[in-house]
């Protein structure tokens, strides 16, 4: 995976540090572009592995039309933030990754749908996989091959 530059160097995250934000984050935004050229970003949740970010969605609206003229994407998650009034700043850490979104089907999309299970509402995988399978069909599943990942931070 190839690290996007920074302007300020001596912000720039490790690799594996800049994974763990991907890891702990509940949202993240997703930045897209439509067939005009109009950027968007929606926050939602999603979950991290193996080098691929996964989300989930209804099945259809804004940010689906942009995903089938452009199917490159951004992804932003911030982490832990504190604002220091008196220096005028704010510390921070922040991930930013760079990939096109791909639909899934069948297993692949079970099998997301599942690791968000487990992220989200680790105590009721039971209940929750019923539900996966019963609503599935009410849901589109995206992952995103990261091909390019940056983070930077503040402290």
């Amino acid at each position: 995976m190839q690290a996007k530059s920074l302007r300020r160097d001596d912000r720039a995250l490790s690799q594996d540090v800049t994974v763990r934000i991907l890891e702990k984050g509940e949202y993240g935004i997703l930045s897209t572009v439509s067939s005009d050229g109009q950027p968007y970003g929606v926050p939602f949740s999603y979950v991290y592995a193996d080098n691929r970010l996964y989300f989930h969605c209804a099945v259809e609206g804004h940010k689906l039309e942009n995903l089938t003229a452009n199917p490159r994407v951004s992804f932003c998650v911030v982490g832990e933030t504190e604002v220091l009034p008196d220096k005028f700043a704010t510390r921070y850490e922040s991930a930013i990754a760079f990939g096109q979104a791909v639909e899934l089907f069948g297993d692949d999309k079970l099998a997301a749908l599942t690791e968000v299970l487990k992220k989200y509402s680790p105590d009721f995988l039971e209940k929750g996989q019923r539900y996966i399978e019963s609503d599935a069909v009410k849901t589109r599943v995206y992952k995103i091959e990261i091909e390019a990942l940056s983070g930077k931070s503040r402290k």
